[in-house]
């Protein structure tokens, strides 16, 4: 490992961690620095280091972060761009975990590393006269949607003396920032953000970053591995929730009675809700399968309930979380498995698409959500874990499922080239319309409560108040009222009665 060692956005000197030996370099600028190191040692992981935490860096432990080539972690005790960027940004990869390894794209010159060779090609993107920690972040948030992993590293620093060394961006480098590396859109929505909710007009750098162009990389960013077979004995279970699709399910395991790698079970949780319930999955008993059934029928509907159920029942060495009306290939869970034994993944979602849709993607990404319907799990990863009931019957148990993975320090990876067809099957569901209690009140709130609960257990401030404001403009279009001050009063309204009922929600699960 190469570590370079800064201050003040200069270098102060540049260390070759195993032989002790200091390396001399025509640039003192840290980020040109760390590019002439990539271009010389290109096989080395180029770690940087604020001079003040030169003895507290833990080298060990940041070595051990690399299990693959194409990751990139820092560790800080805040976001340089601040909580504002999450006015621009509403993903998961903004309130950051700083207990556990998490997925982020939030890079800071405090500390950090990357292999050599997956620096390089973000090398024509990279304006020098920008901050160190300005173009940490733009390599990170270019790199991560061509399949750079990026990482908050909790214990690489010991007893971190931040806060004493590091400044935070400016305003304008915050708009310039947005400008560079989000769709144009966003620059005047941060604009409108900050003058709503911090009270801020920041007309000048918002007219600034007009003058600067959105960034683009369109290369690919992997690490090479060796596919190795799966591991002697490597067992998977298949968890299928179901009602009212019993020709659908039937399509789905005929799938996986011709897997090339054939699961251990199949867990089907057959919901029915009638005054006596009744199987519709006759060809269960009547048809011969190659693998273990295991099917209960519950006279309860709703999917949290149901795949809570099935996760107890899992015995295998992983678990894959299915649909009931999706179709795949023979080798769908052997490429699945293989991918994941191989670069040591403990959870991954598979590219799940609709007949007329096409995998835009083509290499593994981190993931921003979570498919409860075409996902393949470690098992030992859920059997603490389960589908919190406050979302029973409405949006968002799926990623808050994910959610619960990621804090245990697990990521989750999109894998595009391991496809599901999504029929979409137009049948099914409840057997009569679920009515939610809030639904018969005199005022609907807006948005869903189970919405609303996931935002405020997961999304920080700044992103909570750009989600309202741009829920306020796409709502304004689909309503009856036209009067845009009547309007703000009743769209107030609706998302306090949101907020209540989440909270309402939580306290019952609590």
């Amino acid at each position: 490992m190469l570590i370079l060692f800064h201050n003040n956005n200069k270098v102060v000197e540049v260390v070759d961690n195993k032989t002790k030996d200091a390396i001399l370099l025509e640039s003192n600028e840290p980020t040109e620095a760390l590019f002439l190191l990539a271009s010389k040692y290109s096989n080395r992981i180029i770690a940087w280091c604020h001079d003040s935490n030169k003895e507290k860096i833990n080298i060990k432990v940041l070595t051990s972060y690399f299990t693959l080539s194409n990751i990139m972690l820092s560790n800080s005790k805040s976001s340089y761009f601040g909580d504002a960027i999450g006015y621009v940004e509403d993903s998961l990869f903004m309130n950051v975990n700083r207990n556990i390894k998490y997925p982020t794209w939030l890079m800071h010159s405090n500390c950090g590393a990357i292999y050599g060779e997956n620096l390089l090609p973000f090398k024509t993107q990279m304006d020098y006269r920008n901050t160190f920690s300005y173009n940490l972040n733009s390599i990170s948030k270019l790199g991560i949607a061509r399949g750079l992993l990026c990482y908050f590293a909790p214990d690489i620093i010991v007893e971190n003396e931040e806060e004493a060394i590091v400044k935070k961006a400016s305003t304008s480098e915050l708009f310039k920032f947005v400008k560079e590396h989000f769709k144009a859109r966003w620059s005047f929505l941060l604009f409108l953000n900050v003058l709503i909710f911090q009270k801020k007009v920041l007309f000048i750098p918002f007219i600034k970053s007009l003058g600067f162009k959105q960034k683009t990389f369109d290369k690919v960013i992997t690490s090479e591995a060796i596919t190795e077979e799966l591991k002697a004995n490597t067992s998977i279970s298949v968890l299928i929730p179901t009602l009212g699709r019993a020709k659908y399910l039937h399509d789905v395991l005929k799938d996986l009675s011709k897997q090339t790698l054939m699961p251990a079970e199949v867990i089907i949780i057959e919901q029915d809700d009638s005054e006596v319930a009744k199987s519709e999955l006759n060809y269960i008993k009547s048809e011969a399968w190659p693998f273990k059934i295991n099917h209960r029928l519950i006279a309860q509907t709703g999917a949290c309930n149901a795949r809570n159920i099935g996760l107890q029942l899992v015995t295998s060495d992983y678990v894959f979380l299915a649909d009931d009306d999706i179709r795949f290939n023979n080798s769908t869970l052997k490429e699945a498995l293989s991918f994941m034994q191989t670069y040591n993944f403990d959870a991954i979602t598979l590219s799940c698409l609709r007949g007329n849709e096409t995998e835009k993607r083509n290499v593994p990404v981190q993931w921003a959500a979570f498919g409860s319907g075409c996902s393949i799990v470690k098992t030992s990863v859920v059997r603490k874990i389960k589908f919190d009931m406050s979302f029973e019957h409405g949006f968002g148990e799926d990623v808050d499922f994910g959610m619960q993975i990621r804090n245990k320090g697990i990521d989750i990876i999109y894998l595009p080239t391991v496809q599901l067809k999504h029929l979409k099957a137009p049948i099914g569901g409840f057997r009569t319309k679920y009515i939610h209690a809030w639904e018969n009140q005199v005022v609907i709130p807006k948005p869903s409560p189970t919405v609303m609960l996931y935002n405020l257990k997961y999304k920080t401030e700044p992103q909570l108040n750009s989600y309202k404001l741009t829920l306020f403009f796409k709502f304004y279009k689909r309503q009856a009222i036209k009067n845009p001050f009547k309007y703000y009063r009743v769209f107030k309204q609706r998302w306090k009665v949101s907020q209540d009922w989440a909270n309402n929600l939580q306290n019952k699960t609590v």
